[in-house]
């Protein structure tokens, strides 16, 4: 008899993606669906990066090298100097995706066995990735009640064990928006020098801090070899499609036991690291009106949530994300009954429901995130439909 693998079945699905069909059929049905369960933003990818990759000439679409193309990895270098970042070309691995730089973390520093620990909620495929390379996720949990802030320092002490080889964090955060300080910053080097663990550090969204300013793992001293930074285009330049990331850091030898991977899947995606090398060259206050549109469409949804009678949002930091309380026993239910039985003038919106990010399963089970990558009026329209539906719906 023909069996699944047990990793196939372990592997969990994707809380942004698995109401997908629901949605689809909504459509067939005529319904206009708001899509705030997915990071996919509406601002357009810059036309200069585009057209770099439409007068592209070469006679053939060659392999680049299995680092990324050495071009690419020069111009990056002057990204990161500009943000602070400190290093040479030949600290970076390009990846396809910052998917890929995870999954090069995680099979780089960790056994089959071997745990991380994650502030949770978290980006919800942390989880197919330990899957995947075979670790434990262990999570400390951090509350909306505090906004999601980084958990004590004595909850990552509980969770560390002889199996502990890593802790991961995304910051600004996915799914909560929250952005921690560089003092949060400074915690995670303490406990990351005394129990000798790797820090990896999921920097997607540096762009887009709205109550302070980014601070980058790579800054911190004394910690060198330990931090790996998983880095990508998709949300920077509106550019998710180009699947262009970047594994970086200063240790020598884990940089050359990834590459051994990324040799193994031979190279990662040229036309996309072509429009990557042209981004570098967009002018300095390019990020200005992108970082100004998401944060008025924070200031609409935060303040519209907050309104509605039993829900509450924290206000996010950074990234373009918000996690929402709302009066419902089951949010995944209510997100699936959003898309199969709800409209309001004929319309219905599509949330992310947040069990998905979280670990403990317990958790997030009236919780929600909602993704501002919609324009205001379109948001505004989004939350008519949401407070329309909290007000018809029964558990």
């Amino acid at each position: 008899m023909l069996t699944i693998s047990n990793r196939g079945q372990l592997m969990p699905p994707s809380p942004i993606r698995k109401l997908v069909p629901y949605a689809e059929a909504a459509k067939k049905r005529g319904i206009k669906v708001y899509h705030l369960n997915i990071g996919q933003p509406d601002i357009e990818t810059p036309l200069q990066i585009l057209n770099a990759v439409r007068n592209s000439d070469f006679k053939i679409l060659e392999y680049s090298h299995s680092a990324g193309n050495e071009s690419y990895r020069r111009k990056l270098v002057q990204y990161y100097k500009k943000n602070g970042i400190d290093i040479s070309y030949d600290n970076i691995i390009i990846t396809t995706g910052g998917s890929e730089a995870i999954l090069f973390g995680f099979m780089s520093c960790l056994d089959a066995g071997d745990e991380v620990i994650v502030p949770e909620p978290f980006y919800a495929n942390y989880n197919g990735f330990a899957v995947e390379a075979g670790v434990i996720i262990k999570p400390v949990t951090s509350s909306i009640e505090t906004g999601f802030a980084l958990p004590p320092i004595a909850e990552f002490e509980k969770a560390i064990t002889s199996k502990t080889k890593a802790i991961l964090i995304c910051n600004p955060n996915n799914p909560t928006g929250y952005l921690y300080s560089e003092k949060e910053m400074q915690v995670l080097k303490e406990i990351t020098l005394k129990h000798d663990l790797y820090l990896f550090a999921d920097e997607a969204y540096r762009e887009f801090c709205y109550t302070g300013a980014h601070f980058s793992a790579m800054r911190l001293s004394g910690i060198e070899d330990n931090v790996i930074l998983m880095d990508t285009i998709s949300k920077r330049y509106s550019a998710c499609g180009g699947r262009i990331g970047a594994f970086i850091t200063r240790n020598r030898t884990l940089l050359n036991i990834a590459l051994k991977f990324a040799q193994a899947r031979l190279s990662p995606p040229s036309f996309a690291q072509i429009l990557g090398e042209a981004a570098v060259d967009l002018p300095d206050n390019y990020f200005d009106a992108t970082k100004e549109e998401y944060q008025k469409r924070c200031d609409v949804l935060v303040a519209r949530l907050n309104k509605m009678p039993g829900v509450y949002c924290p206000r996010p930091g950074g990234a373009f994300y918000a996690m929402a309380r709302l009066p419902v026993k089951d949010a995944d239910a209510f997100c699936q009954w959003l898309l199969e039985s709800f409209s309001y003038n004929n319309q219905t919106l599509m949330l992310a429901p947040a069990s998905g990010f979280y670990s403990s399963a317990h958790l997030g089970k009236n919780e929600v995130r909602l993704a501002y990558v919609l324009n205001v009026n379109d948001l505004n329209k989004a939350m008519d439909c949401l407070e329309k539906a909290l007000e018809q719906y029964k558990d």
